[in-house]
Parts: C-alpha cells; structure tokens; sequence
C-alpha cells in the first residue's frame, strides 16, 4: 500500500514476494541443467519440476533470439546447403 501511495505501483496493484520455492527453483536453474538435475536426484516433486523447468528458459528478449538460431551447417564443409551430408 505504501508503495502504491508513493506512485511506484499502479493504484489497485500489489506486488507480492516470490515464494520459496520459485526463489530455489530459479537459482537451481541458474546453475544446473535440468538433465544433471533429473540425472542427480532420484525423486523430484512435480511441482518442483515444473518450477525448474520454467525458470530454465530465457526470459529476455536477447536470450530467446540467441537460443532459438540455429546452425545450419555452412561452416562444415562436409555438409551440403540441402542438408545431405557429402561423401
């Protein structure tokens, strides 16, 4: 309310903290793979997956371009431009 109050929030929007468990979910996903995460632990709660999970893909804008290009193969010379593999 008193953030309200002072114009950093919108009137009629709070803001409240980020639970316990998004707050280790994202530092494990900051840290791990979620594969080594799965691979390590024997049982994992499916809440908890879900949450590592969703904090392990980017969130900016930047992030998203730069691991949804892909390489097409032209720096290797053994590949074609149609994809077939030469030799």
């Amino acid at each position: 309310a008193a953030a309200a109050a002072l114009g950093l929030l919108p009137l009629g929007k709070t803001q409240s903290p980020d639970s316990l468990l998004d707050i280790a979910a994202r530092k494990v996903a900051e840290k791990w793979p979620f594969q080594r995460v799965e691979e390590r632990f024997e049982r994992i709660p499916e809440p908890v997956q879900r949450r590592i999970v969703y904090w392990s893909f980017p969130r900016s804008e930047r992030e998203i371009c730069m691991y949804s290009s892909f390489n097409t193969g032209a720096e290797d010379p053994a590949i074609t431009p149609g994809g077939a593999t030469a030799g």
